[in-house]
């Protein structure tokens, strides 16, 4: 069985958690920041867990080799 390409963008923007959930960070956060709520900003340091079973099965196939802990 040939090795599966990893698809690299996927791959940066995904990541495990400890616990084993995939976890995702807020789109939109290179520009345009200024004139957000100081609340919305905040949020773009967070992290948050990818929600739906189908996204996550997705990921899992664009990036099957992403460190899952």
């Amino acid at each position: 069985m040939p090795k599966i390409k990893t698809h690299k963008a996927a791959a940066k923007r995904f990541r495990y958690s400890g616990t084993g959930k995939l976890m995702r960070t807020k789109s939109g956060k290179s520009h345009l920041r200024r004139k957000k709520p100081q609340r919305v900003r905040r949020q773009y340091a967070e992290t948050f867990e990818v929600p739906y079973k189908g996204q996550r099965k997705r990921v899992r196939r664009l990036a099957p080799y992403l460190k899952n802990k």
